[in-house]
């Protein structure tokens, strides 16, 4: 059955697939780099955002979701102001330390999204290693600690490749990763990087034209997480899509393996048609 008002994809490119591109010794400015996700088919970009990202951003049509890291709630305020002030639709919040225990975890992300709301902002905690979601374990405790203090259920980004390598998980993923659906359908950014259970990162293409093997075990999880989002009230919803493939710098990405930019834009073509084909899916029931 078709809703009125049908939930939006919003194409997201990260910044960060971009460092040294095409190369390292030929990176391009701010605004090549900006003026290649217009090209690609996104509809804006994440960063932490800075003067020159707003102006290019408006320049150029593009949407702003916003980025920042912090265990520190002194600087939050400072840091949703400074993405509100850039006009980000979202911000995406890679919170505490691997070493942050689940209570002071719970008060931070009470005093983020509080913050949030005061400023007109929408935040989320994003599931990542190094930070205080960075298990299984830590990040379900800390939605049910949030869900203790404030009745609510918390806003997260979800990037599920962090916890496919701590569970050293194998196709096809997603019957041990959505298991906490309602965290799922209350999410409004989402991180396909590609993965399995032993690299957070795998190749979207072989680098001649075709997907790579690792790609095709993943696709069935792609897939079922677009299902288990949609199977939630989405009506009228926007939900902003990554395809967030890290670059050789912090070492996501392998010297010899498709550049990271290039494999991001395939990756978003092949999210918009399963997306496509899911919501047809569903709206044909």
């Amino acid at each position: 059955m078709k809703t009125t008002h049908p939930p939006v994809l919003r194409h997201i490119a990260n910044l960060w697939s971009l460092v040294e591109c095409p190369n390292k010794r030929q990176d391009w400015p701010l605004e090549r780099k900006l003026t290649a996700v217009k090209a690609a088919g996104f509809d804006g970009f994440t960063t932490l955002p800075s003067k020159d990202h707003v102006r290019l951003a408006e320049k150029l049509g593009l949407i702003i979701v916003g980025y920042f890291s912090s265990s520190k709630a002194a600087d939050f305020e400072r840091l949703i102001r400074q993405n509100v002030d850039a006009g980000a639709v979202h911000i995406n919040v890679q919170l505490g330390d691997h070493d942050t225990l689940t209570p002071e975890a719970v008060r931070l992300a009470v005093r983020l999204i509080e913050l949030a709301d005061k400023l007109g902002a929408r935040a989320a905690v994003e599931v990542h290693r190094d930070t205080c979601t960075e298990t299984p374990e830590k990040t379900y405790a800390l939605a049910a600690g949030y869900r203790k203090v404030t009745g609510e259920l918390l806003p997260m980004t979800w990037d599920f490749s962090h916890l496919s390598v701590v569970k050293h998980l194998a196709p096809p993923y997603w019957e041990r990763l959505l298991v906490a659906p309602k965290l799922i359908q209350r999410a409004q950014q989402f991180h396909f990087r590609p993965f399995n259970g032993h690299h957070c990162q795998v190749p979207v293409t072989d680098g001649k034209g075709k997907l790579s093997l690792e790609l095709t075990q993943w696709l069935p999880f792609l897939e079922k997480t677009i299902e288990t989002w949609l199977a939630g009230k989405q009506s009228g919803r926007e939900i902003f899509v990554v395809p967030e493939m890290g670059p050789i710098p912090g070492g996501y990405n392998f010297a010899q393996l498709p550049n990271s930019w290039e494999d991001a834009k395939v990756l978003r073509s092949i999210i918009a048609k399963t997306w496509k084909k899911v919501l047809a899916a569903r709206d044909a029931k």
